[in-house]
């Protein structure tokens, strides 16, 4: 059974592959701790969209954080 991750800023558990790819792709390829879409996106600066946006671009690039 795969292990679930919470946030490390609010604590939202069961995080998606789409959180931990995110939290990897643009914070730490390594990381051990991951943020939620919301928290990652007001880490960054960025809207929920812009953020939701590029994970699709890195999707149909192939990156393999994804899947």
């Amino acid at each position: 059974m795969a292990k679930s991750h919470s946030c490390k800023i609010c604590f939202k558990e069961n995080l998606t592959k789409d959180e931990i790819g995110a939290t990897r792709k643009l914070i730490d390829k390594d990381a051990k701790e991951f943020f939620c879409i919301d928290c990652l996106a007001d880490y960054l600066g960025c809207t929920v969209d812009e953020l939701l946006e590029k994970i699709e671009e890195f999707k149909e690039e192939g990156c393999t954080l994804f899947k």
